[in-house]
């Protein structure tokens, strides 16, 4: 073995030096480097969000109810030594007194006692214009505090009273930051805080009234997640109604979905670089393996065994690829940084220190590389016989057993879907590119063979005859250089198509010309005026619907409980109201995908598809709701998909018809609010009854974090750009020295360097055109599947993507023939044949 250590040590240097080793080390160095950088921030990111959704939800667990928190839940806190905290809230109505205008205002009112909040902090100012200030406490008996749009909406200042229900409560603070506030729909109304001491006062808890606990718990690790299994336990037998523990994800769905198709995005153009970097390393090797033939034939000559040659190159190649996965890994962590910068904000404090997970990821995938896709093709070296020393006819390379092929393809496939942290976007990726390869390789055979059968040689320019001579007397070179070609351009292709098409939906799913109001609570005899005041201060477009409350109680005419249902939002979904509406034309931003809208059709309804299959409903079914005491049947002849984050008015059910007779409704409406100082103060004037929701903080964040995730995938994308254009080298030389053997044979017998070159572009521009067209189509596959299936977009790629694709491919195969095989037609005859002879 020691000799094998000797023997690899020394190959290795001289290697290094005669640059031999430089493409696999580039190869394996962008796949390490770029999985690692995106591995890197996801880690720390995973860490940050750990970390501060318990501030974000006020504790180290929520437990939230439509009821007061019940005994047994404290009680278990209590005994397992837990902090605790009880806060409850509600919509109410806040105005200002008469001698002041007596305007009102429907607000988030949440009562909290001392102690609040166990987790994250409470920041408030002295006035609207003063610095917050963190604070401990909390309001005082007799105090208001107050989100300062409060004040503008009633006219009031600090000191004045504000009037809740029976109670006058003095307004002492404005609230400038609540960690846990959430993105409930009435989290966006004016918040007022108020001790619970004060509650009674108001008269505003009745025995019917809706509100909204949340007891919060935090302490040692292991103590809540005893708390957490028994909270878990106890609502999963039935035991609490409309109890559930609440997380990071169900607290903040206004960034889960975002953050999610960042993470998705960026794990994609990770992916493509590594799958791209498999090919470059496996052509890369069987150059280099073809390269040490006769170094190794000689080697067999002077006495070493098969097994001392094995060796050597195994270590050899462990030594590269320590190296290379070094370099990466290092390079990767100072990239993900570039990261940290260009998504600040995303995660409001500093990141925790990564984890030692993507170094150990980033190592295991940078040998799997080298070892799945390199080292086959070099271990066949020490097979090569010494006989080829005379004999350069034996000892040829031979294609790997399917067996090693399947072993390493499986192991790298494997790390790459657990890279993808998404099982769809792995198979996808992962899938996909095998079966392009598959469909290239395939393709490419046919179109060899009728290249040979389409040129007549008689009639066909000289440069092109031998051209075509060149590709079909090689035909599984050929096959392999389009299929390697076609892939590198299949990812570039695939990256530009995300860049433009599928990341201009993602902006179009915020659009900046966006609804950024929505308003409530509009009663029927105000909604011709409410939409005549939205023309006339210049809003055009608006949705506008009715929305009913009703709740579900029966579907074929069996009663429905939350005791049917198995699943935590179905049971939800079962025991609360829904908000129904009626309309005679489907919403423009809803589509139908099952059955279809009758407009007029009484007794009809839509229902939404999420819906649909949480409650396991179908065409067909008769729903039965009931609305403020009136039974309502109709039967599902529609289902419809629904955008949520489109920011339009949506309804999970909706009646095909103009209205609904006998039922109490009010109407909602969504526009966007015109760049007119002093707007919704004059419409809240004008209807003080109405809720007007200001969405703009909002829509601003989302699409400021699409820009931020946008300029990370153009960051990352250098390296995949630089992964693809290392494999359209290597399979542009990979024949190097087989095309300057069969040129110096035609310039041996007179042909002119003019004509071969001729030759040569009208081959590289051949395969080239070939492979881009291919890349192109399956590109645009993929590109949709992974648009349908894994971003959920809309998205048809254009029908001039195969041209562009194909003339891509020409342009890039020529630009790197001319790089690589520039030395071709320069080296001298005689130094070619001699070399042939040797």
């Amino acid at each position: 073995m020691n000799a094998s250590l000797r023997l690899g040590w020394r190959t290795l240097w001289r290697d290094l030096r005669a640059g031999e080793l430089r493409l696999l080390i580039v190869a394996v160095l962008l796949a390490v480097a770029a999985l690692t950088a995106v591995g890197f921030f996801a880690d720390r990111l995973k860490g940050g969000l750990q970390r501060d959704a318990r501030q974000l939800l006020g504790g180290d667990a929520v437990l939230a109810t439509d009821n007061p928190t019940p005994a047994e839940f404290v009680a278990r806190a209590r005994s397992l030594g837990l902090d605790s905290a009880s806060t409850y809230g509600f919509p109410t109505m806040a105005r200002a007194s008469d001698a002041q205008g007596g305007a009102s205002k429907l607000v988030a009112l949440k009562a909290v006692a001392p102690g609040y909040p166990l987790r994250g902090s409470l920041q408030v100012a002295d006035g609207p214009d003063a610095p917050g200030q963190t604070t401990r406490d909390v309001p005082a008996p007799g105090q208001a505090w107050v989100d300062a749009s409060l004040l503008e909406s009633l006219g009031l200042k600090m000191g004045d009273t504000l009037l809740l229900g029976d109670a006058a409560l003095r307004i002492a603070r404005v609230i400038v930051l609540e960690s846990d506030r959430g993105a409930g729909f009435m989290s966006f109304a004016p918040r007022v805080m108020l001790n619970q001491a004060d509650v009674p006062r108001t008269g505003l808890v009745q025995p019917a009234s809706r509100v909204s606990y949340r007891f919060a718990v935090a302490g040692a690790p292991d103590a809540v997640q005893r708390f957490n299994a028994f909270a878990d336990a106890t609502i999963k037998k039935g035991e609490v109604r409309g109890a559930r523990l609440e997380s990071f994800e169900s607290g903040r769905p206004e960034m889960r979905q975002t953050m999610d198709r960042a993470e998705k995005f960026l794990n994609l153009v990770a992916l493509l670089a590594a799958l791209l970097s498999a090919v470059a390393v496996a052509l890369a090797a069987r150059g280099f393996a073809a390269g040490h033939l006769d170094d190794c034939a000689m080697l067999r000559v002077l006495g070493q065994s098969q097994r001392t040659i094995a060796g050597a190159y195994a270590f050899e190649f462990a030594l590269v690829g320590l190296i290379a996965s070094a370099l990466g890994v290092a390079i990767g962590f100072g990239v993900h940084y570039a990261f940290v910068l260009l998504l600040a904000g995303l995660v409001e404090s500093a990141l925790p220190a990564p984890t030692f997970w993507p170094v150990a990821f980033g190592m295991g995938m940078g040998f799997t590389l080298l070892f799945a896709f390199g080292l086959p093709p070099v271990l066949q070296l020490a097979q090569v016989p010494p006989l080829r020393v005379i004999r350069r006819d034996v000892g040829n390379l031979k294609p790997a057993s399917i067996a090693v092929l399947a072993l390493g393809i499986a192991g790298f496939a494997a790390l790459l879907v657990a890279a993808s942290s998404d099982l769809k976007l792995g198979l996808i990726a992962v899938g996909g590119f095998a079966a392009a390869v598959a469909v290239f390789a395939l393709l490419s055979w046919l179109a060899v063979l009728l290249l040979r059968r389409s040129v007549n040689e008689s009639t066909a320019p000289r440069w092109l005859v031998l051209a075509t001579r060149q590709i079909s007397a090689r035909p599984a070179y050929a096959v392999v250089q389009v299929s390697a070609l076609a892939v590198g351009l299949l990812a570039l292709i695939l990256l530009v198509l995300l860049r433009t098409d599928l990341v201009s939906s993602w902006r179009q799913a915020t659009p900046p010309d966006a609804p950024n109001r929505f308003v409530i609570n509009v009663m029927p005899d105000q909604s011709e005026a409410f939409q005549k005041t939205l023309r006339d201060g210049g809003v055009r477009q608006f949705d506008w619907y009715p929305m009913i409350r009703g709740r579900l109680v029966a579907i074929n005419d069996k009663p429905v409980t939350p005791d049917d249902y198995a699943d935590d939002r179905a049971k939800r979904l079962v025991d609360r109201e829904f908000n129904l509406s009626n309309s005679v034309e489907a919403p423009p931003h809803n589509i139908v995908t099952a059955g279809a809208w009758t407009p007029g059709a009484p007794g009809e309804l839509s229902v939404e598809e999420g819906l649909a299959d949480t409650l396991g409903l179908k065409l067909g079914d008769q729903l039965r709701f009931d609305i403020g005491g009136i039974q309502s049947d109709a039967r599902i002849t529609s289902l419809r998909k629904v955008d949520w984050g489109s920011l339009h008015a949506n309804f999970f059910v909706m009646y095909t018809v103009a209205a609904l007779a006998d039922v109490p409704v009010t109407y909602m409406g969504a526009f966007r609010a015109p760049e007119v100082k002093g707007f919704d103060n004059a419409l809240v004037r004008a209807f003080p009854n109405v809720t007007n929701v200001d969405m703009s903080a909002t829509i601003g964040q989302i699409q400021r974090v699409l820009d931020q995730v946008i300029r990370a995938v153009e960051f990352l994308f250098g390296f995949t750009l630089a992964a693809g254009l290392v494999v359209l080298f290597a399979a542009v030389t990979a024949t190097r020295e087989e095309r300057a053997r069969e040129f110096a044979i035609m310039r041996a017998v007179g042909a002119r360097a003019s004509l071969l070159r001729q030759v040569q572009r009208a081959e590289l521009a051949g395969v080239g055109l070939l492979a881009g067209f291919l890349a192109s189509l399956v590109a645009s596959v993929i590109g949709w599947a992974l648009a349908h299936y894994v971003f959920d977009f809309t998205w048809t790629a254009s029908p001039l993507v195969p041209v562009g694709g194909a003339l891509a491919g020409a342009v890039l195969a020529l630009a790197a023939g001319w790089w690589g095989l520039r030395d071709v037609l320069r080296r001298p005859v005689v130094d070619t044949l001699r070399r042939a002879a040797e």
